[in-house]
């Protein structure tokens, strides 16, 4: 079984057990989170896809969030030839891991 859940702008493909990175989302480690806005739920069987409009009516997807991190250092560098114009800068984009616990449609 697995669902297709929109969440930070995104959409991801979830499965019971997994784990997923997603955007951050508010919470400590070890507490429940849920998806509401569920786009896609599939029995797995390679039958019984229900696509929702927009979303699946009832559809939720439950988990346990393990991690907040941040991701790797990403390094933006701007330079305009013979302007004397150069900029640096970084990034670092902060994550959530969630763990799914239970798909239900």
């Amino acid at each position: 079984m697995y669902a297709v859940i929109q969440t930070g702008g995104k959409q991801y493909r979830v499965e019971p057990g997994k784990t997923v990175v997603v955007e951050k989302l508010p919470g400590a480690a070890g507490e429940k989170v849920t998806f509401d806005e569920v786009l896609l739920v599939s029995a797995g069987d390679g039958g019984n896809v229900t696509v929702g409009k927009p979303t699946v009516a009832g559809a939720k997807v439950s988990g346990e969030i393990v991690e907040q991190g941040r991701g790797d250092k990403l390094v933006v560098f701007k330079f305009r030839l013979r302007k004397n114009y150069v900029r640096r800068n970084g990034h670092r984009q902060s994550y959530t891991a969630v763990k799914i616990s239970e798909i239900k449609a």
